[in-house]
């Protein structure tokens, strides 16, 4: 897949002229969003289906610092997934350089229109073998 890029923001950084840590996190969210829609099954495509895919947990390790007009990009992978939960990886480097800024990971569960968790193998069949596809393994 290919990896999503963000030009840094000043609004983005702090005091210290720095991106804030809570950002990477945000970032990780744009390339997550990003890998559905090279997936074929967008965001809003997902919600018009009647589903959602909240976040259960997040990490991150920070590696190297980015600044106000530097240009990242955000590989994510799917990295685990068994039809109720999916696990997504992420690598932040610089654009120009490389450089590894920071590496994390965030989980999901997918829910229908009633909150309630659902199995995607059984409901919508379609995504369930797009995700699997991603796997490592697969």
């Amino acid at each position: 897949m290919t990896p999503y890029e963000h030009k840094v923001q000043y609004y983005e950084t702090d005091g210290m002229g720095i991106v804030h840590h809570s950002n990477y996190i945000r970032w990780f969210e744009e390339a997550r969003v990003a890998l559905l829609e090279q997936l074929g099954y967008g965001y809003d495509r997902i919600e018009a289906e009647g589903f959602s895919s909240p976040v259960l947990e997040v990490h991150c390790r920070y590696k190297a610092m980015a600044r106000f007009g530097d240009t990242v990009q955000i590989a994510a992978q799917i990295t685990a997934y068994n039809g109720v939960r999916m696990t997504v990886q992420y690598e932040v480097r610089d654009a120009q350089t490389a450089a590894l800024c920071c590496t994390g990971e965030s989980g999901h569960c997918f829910m229908g229109r009633d909150g309630r968790p659902v199995s995607l193998k059984r409901s919508w069949p379609e995504l369930d073998r797009a995700f699997r596809s991603q796997l490592p393994s697969a």
